[in-house]
């Protein structure tokens, strides 16, 4: 049984520009912290006892002969990218609702990834479950997604990603006080709206419109950079959460789907109750909303939005982990150098991915 954990995360600045076909020209930078709410997924080899080869438990049970019949998306790809053709038991739970905008499809894909090499005894670095995330999602599923959400649930922590033209990318850790990141955290409040929507949808909708909004997505990714200014100096935490609400300002001219009308009125809610600024997570339309409140004004926020679920949550910094490894000895199977043949190093804008030091162990195994 291996148990992966994988955290959900907070996008503060620069979402947007990861869409490669904004970053392929202009490259990207994203401001962006993980939480401890986090996505599990219990993985084991399923030994040959059962009518069904493989099952897969989330919103649904499926019990399947064949791979290929998975309707979950993600664990068919996985899957099948991986050559796995015996069978397994997958079984995810996640601490907060999915399509809610954060980061909730790659902190999945990330987690099971991770899952299953360590169901074949093997370690998995950041990088590399970064770089495969990326290219399931957007090459093979065809999803209308970004970069950013498959690095930081991947590294976890409070970074900068900046993400360079030809698809590299560097992930810079905020070197904060814990007092500086307590101040930040104190100013901090999450609510859910109760609605969840597809983010692929609305992202297209962006990605349509890029062209047109060179100005908006200059301005915020240079937002990234002010906003690590800020926090990385002794200026008035405040700014922070003005320059929040610009980018929130600037997000919503995007795409018109991004911030319906029950939206707007939340927003405007939050900041008559005394939010300095806030913003709604993820591609838009619904999902989890963050506010910036100084905290004398926290319960006057919490009382104009006393319908939405409050979610309190905490920074964390270790990205996505194997929290339980127990290799049981009927469940092992073999490795073979055919497995893994087909795998090769990568950016993210290549066909993926494992490192030649890894590919060059794997081989080495009959």
């Amino acid at each position: 049984m291996i148990i992966s954990r994988t955290p959900y995360r907070i996008s503060f600045f620069g979402g947007g520009t990861d869409y490669h076909t904004w970053y392929q020209q202009h490259g990207s930078a994203v401001l962006s912290a993980t939480i401890n709410h986090y996505c599990y997924l219990h993985c084991r080899n399923l030994a040959p006892f059962f009518k069904h080869k493989t099952r897969v438990v989330w919103s649904t049970v499926e019990e399947v002969l064949q791979h290929s019949d998975i309707k979950h998306p993600a664990v068919r790809a996985v899957l099948d990218y991986l050559q796995i053709h015996h069978g397994v038991e997958i079984n995810h739970q996640g601490d907060l609702p999915a399509r809610s905008g954060l980061g909730s499809s790659s902190a999945f894909t990330v987690g099971l990834l991770h899952a299953m090499y360590a169901l074949r005894g093997m370690m998995s670095s950041k990088r590399e479950l970064a770089c495969e995330a990326i290219h399931i999602e957007r090459d093979i599923l065809k999803e209308n997604v970004g970069v950013q959400d498959q690095i930081a649930t991947a590294y976890g922590g409070l970074n900068k990603i900046i993400v360079h033209p030809d698809g590299s990318f560097e992930v810079k850790p905020l070197i904060l006080s814990h007092h500086r990141q307590q101040e930040l955290h104190e100013h901090l409040l999450l609510f859910f709206t109760g609605i969840s929507r597809t983010a692929s949808d609305i992202a297209a909708d962006k990605i349509k419109s890029i062209p047109e909004k060179n100005h908006q997505l200059h301005t915020m990714r240079n937002m990234v950079d002010e906003a690590e200014s800020i926090l990385c100096t002794s200026q008035d935490i405040t700014l922070f959460g003005e320059l929040l609400h610009e980018t929130w300002m600037l997000k919503r001219q995007l795409s018109s789907k991004i911030a319906p009308a029950y939206i707007d009125e939340i927003y405007a809610k939050a900041r008559n109750a005394g939010a300095i600024g806030g913003k709604l997570l993820g591609a838009g339309g619904g999902g989890f909303m963050l506010f910036f409140v100084n905290p004398e004004n926290k319960l006057h926020v919490c009382n104009a939005l006393e319908d939405l679920l409050l979610v309190p949550f905490h920074f964390e910094s270790s990205g996505s982990q194997i929290i339980f490894y127990d290799d049981a000895h009927y469940s092992r199977m073999a490795m073979t150098r055919r497995d893994y043949m087909h795998l090769r190093n990568i950016t993210i804008d290549e066909t993926p991915p494992l490192n030649r030091q890894r590919l060059n162990r794997l081989l080495t195994v009959e």
